[in-house]
């Protein structure tokens, strides 16, 4: 793979190079390669259809997580979190020590590997949010909960420019990666204001149904607005905005 560095960027095929627009700019790369026809019959590639079905299963498993917590990575994710997250859940799968190679999946594997995983690259949880918290995973009951210490928002978080206030917003979530279903419980705190005043103690609390049978997520995140003449505005999309898996529990 090659990067365009003509003033004239090209899309399309000449003489067997293809180029093309990404994420990273204007590309070139040669085109053909083994037909889908001999990857999928014959047994030289045998290999390479067990990795594709595993790294299939990773990228579905991604999705539904993704999906499950769709309504706060609206205002938070990066634009190649999928891609990220994928490539956890392929390292979760590698895990299996159960399966056969190509039958390797989530559930067998190491799903706990994804606690800290961070959902934007360009605003880490962990640089961001330094106020003291303990997330909970109660699968018997199912009263899940991120309880957050007293802390002083002015200097336990890390605002961008801006900034004015801060919520901080938790869910927990059960996910069924087999069936592609999920239960999820979300919370938040009201907007602080990003100043010296202390915080009182709080809880987040993430009731779901008892006795879950799938792998059950905590993740924790933070929003940064703006307040203008009483009203909140969203700081350049959510850019700054950040959220974490805090808390995982497999089978």
């Amino acid at each position: 793979m090659a990067r365009q560095d003509s003033i004239i960027k090209l899309n399309g095929t000449i003489d067997g190079i293809s180029f093309y627009k990404s994420k990273d700019g204007h590309l070139a790369r040669k085109a053909g390669g083994v037909s889908a026809q001999r990857i999928a019959s014959d047994p030289a590639f045998v290999r390479t259809r067990e990795n594709g079905s595993e790294f299939g299963r990773a990228g579905s498993a991604g999705k539904v997580l993704r999906t499950a917590l769709r309504g706060l990575l609206q205002k938070t994710a990066d634009s190649r979190v999928s891609s990220r997250l994928t490539a956890e859940m392929v390292r979760v799968i590698k895990a299996d020590e159960t399966s056969d190679r190509g039958l390797r999946n989530v559930l067998d594997g190491e799903v706990e590997m994804l606690q800290g995983f961070e959902f934007n690259a360009s605003g880490l949880l962990t640089g961001t949010l330094f106020a003291p918290y303990e997330a909970t995973i109660d699968r018997a009951g199912g009263a899940h909960e991120v309880v957050l210490s007293g802390f002083v928002p002015g200097s336990a978080v890390a605002a961008p420019g801006g900034a004015t206030h801060c919520k901080i917003l938790a869910a927990a979530a059960s996910i069924d990666f087999e069936n592609n279903t999920w239960d999820v419980k979300q919370a938040e705190t009201a907007f602080m204001v990003l100043g010296p005043q202390d915080q009182v103690a709080q809880t987040l609390a993430l009731p779901l149904p008892a006795a879950s049978t799938h792998p059950i997520m905590v993740v924790l995140g933070i929003e940064f607005v703006q307040q203008v003449n009483g009203k909140m505005y969203d700081l350049k999309n959510g850019a700054y905005n950040a959220l974490a898996i805090v808390k995982v529990l497999g089978l």
